[in-house]
């Protein structure tokens, strides 16, 4: 097994022979620590018959140890510098294949086509919201995620009522967030300025909604949590543009108090919340 020096001096090694460095545009930090790496693998639970997709494999320090386990690896790096160290270094791996690409212009069908897949992904920070909507919104979603992100945004998306936000409502609609550890930033290279937490989410095996009703739950869920920490009746009378009393009511017919505050509903109450909306003028 590699220690975590040794995982840190090919790090280095790697960069030298490569004359590269992390790009702090974009949000590159090289994870040097096997303990890490092995509850990542662990939490991903990888099997020979399994298609991963990777975001941002970097040096392919992960993708290696995904190759082991898995059927198939697709590695999406944005980096070109970085394709051609991969290209060079996982050559040797006929289970892998590099894609330069940007993964957010990039629909999940083009990756796998109609075969069930996992995403393993040390994400870069700056894109984690919109990586997740990318995978949980498509109609062609993974079977789970397994991301690191930064702590105080996994917290938020495990959140519970009365704490919930729009990112813990948009990820736990589509699927049950689990943080599997917390990881210092000593973990990486260079070190980020914030600690980490890796994340797994177990996607729901059907979808609570059809994908026009999504919308709409969306919409709802942005209105209510459009001023924050105000009283649902006056957020939601601002973000539908309907007056005071409309909102109310289509609160009580919800059977929600329109006293309350977005960040206390539960995403049962947010669907029952979306059916008297959608019935309000039948």
């Amino acid at each position: 097994m590699t220690s975590p020096t040794s995982l840190m001096a090919e790090t280095r090694a790697l960069l030298i022979r490569y004359g590269l460095a992390a790009r702090k545009g974009l949000g590159q930090n090289f994870l040097i620590d096997r303990g890490v790496l092995d509850k990542i693998i662990a939490a991903a639970a990888v099997e020979k018959s399994d298609t991963v997709v990777e975001v941002g494999p970097g040096l392919g320090v992960l993708t290696r140890a995904l190759a082991e386990r898995a059927g198939k690896v697709i590695a999406v790096e944005l980096d070109r510098n970085m394709v051609g160290l991969l290209r060079e270094t996982l050559a040797g791996l006929p289970n892998v294949e590099i894609v330069a690409r940007d993964i957010l212009e990039t629909p999940p069908e083009v990756l796998v086509g109609d075969v069930p897949y996992k995403v393993v992904a040390n994400l870069p920070y700056y894109i984690t919201s919109p990586a997740l909507r990318h995978f949980l919104e498509t109609p062609r979603q993974p079977q789970s995620l397994v991301v690191m992100v930064q702590k105080e945004v996994a917290r938020q998306i495990v959140a519970r009522p009365p704490e919930m936000s729009l990112l813990s409502i948009a990820v736990q609609f589509y699927g049950a967030p689990k943080i599997v550890s917390y990881v210092p930033a000593g973990a990486f290279h260079p070190p980020p300025k914030v600690a980490s937490a890796i994340l797994r989410i177990e996607v729901l095996p059907q979808r609570r909604l059809p994908l026009d009703d999504e919308k709409a739950f969306f919409k709802l869920a942005r209105a209510g949590f459009g001023t924050r920490r105000k009283q649902l009746a006056n957020a939601l009378s601002g973000g539908l543009d309907i007056d005071k009393a409309a909102a109310i009511g289509l609160l009580q017919r919800a059977g929600i108090d329109p006293a309350r505050r977005a960040e206390t509903l539960t995403i049962d109450e947010w669907l029952t919340l979306l059916r008297a909306y959608k019935d309000r003028d039948v």
